[in-house]
């Protein structure tokens, strides 16, 4: 038997807006290839964003999707990082928060399209 271990990833709001990349990390995550993690500010980040954009959709619907997400997932949610959040350094400080959450549930990787916005460790 081959053993793969899991590691923690938190997904980003970008990535959680599109709802085909969205079915396809959590697709990935129900088949016990990584953990994911979010927060209640990412959540909250990706529904208010998509309600902007896509006034055909209705809060009460995408958080119906949330529900589902938190159900099917138990572990994923983030909390109690928000101390972290004022010591941590990036270059859109409106991001430190998922930064916290990653810190928080020791996730080995942040899933997000926003790679200027967290660059990687300077040796």
């Amino acid at each position: 038997m081959i053993i793969i271990p899991r590691f923690n990833a938190v997904l980003d709001a970008c990535v959680l807006y599109p709802a085909p990349i969205r079915d396809i990390l959590l697709n990935l995550a129900e088949q016990d290839l990584f953990s994911p993690k979010w927060s209640e500010t990412i959540q909250e980040e990706w529904l208010r964003n998509l309600i902007l954009n896509r006034p055909d959709l209705t809060r009460k619907k995408l958080e119906r999707t949330v529900k589902a997400m938190n159900g099917a997932f138990p572990k994923a949610m983030v909390k109690s990082f928000n101390s972290l959040i004022s010591s941590l350094e990036l270059p859109d400080p409106d991001d430190r928060h998922v930064l916290a959450a990653a810190i928080k549930s020791e996730a080995n990787l942040i899933i997000t399209f926003n790679l200027k916005d967290f660059p990687q460790k300077k040796n």
